[in-house]
């Protein structure tokens, strides 16, 4: 089962990924930043002619909800577990009561505007992290590509993380044992 503890390797323990695994990191990148291509598209304006929020900005809450714990702990190198899940997910139910009770709805500008932000957010990031990955081949999981990225510039080794989720851990796995020698 996936968890977003903290478990970081030494350098040189997990494998690069082929070319396989790069694409799929390329195309999972571009879905990544095509998605915030959309979010900018209504920057400022977020609601229907209905008065709800449109729902390009709805469709990356679950996902996001899912992601943030990974993101946030694998990215930046923090065991703080299920926490930056539990965190938005709080946040967000504080200002949609606080939206409902005073003024009757839960889909309020600022509503939208801290949902739209926090999405901007984390696909920008996990985006550019699967395309850096896909480029540079970063072992293991693509939230730690910034951190390979700045080890091959400055030559100071960085810990690297597997894939906690997603198929791009058995594709790895999978292209590891199909490339050794027989």
């Amino acid at each position: 089962m996936a968890t977003t503890d903290l478990k970081l390797d030494e350098p040189g323990s997990l494998s690069r990924p082929g070319p396989i695994g790069r694409f799929v990191r390329l195309a999972l990148g571009l879905l990544c930043l095509t998605y915030v291509a959309d979010l900018i598209d209504v920057a400022g304006d977020f609601f229907t002619k209905e008065g709800h929020i449109r729902s390009v900005v709805w469709n990356g809450v679950l996902a996001g909800l899912f992601l943030v714990s990974y993101i946030i702990n694998i990215g930046f190198s923090r065991a703080w577990k299920k926490w930056p899940a539990l965190l938005s997910a709080g946040v967000f139910l504080a200002i949609g009561a606080a939206g409902y009770l005073l003024q009757g709805s839960v889909e309020t500008t600022y509503f939208a505007y801290v949902v739209w932000g926090w999405e901007l957010y984390l696909f920008s990031h996990l985006g550019l992290a699967f395309i850096i990955a896909a480029v540079i081949a970063t072992p293991g999981c693509e939230m730690r590509a910034f951190h390979d990225l700045y080890s091959r510039i400055t030559g100071v080794p960085t810990k690297v993380h597997h894939c906690p989720v997603g198929p791009l851990r058995h594709i790895d796995r999978w292209e590891a044992r199909y490339s050794q020698p027989r």
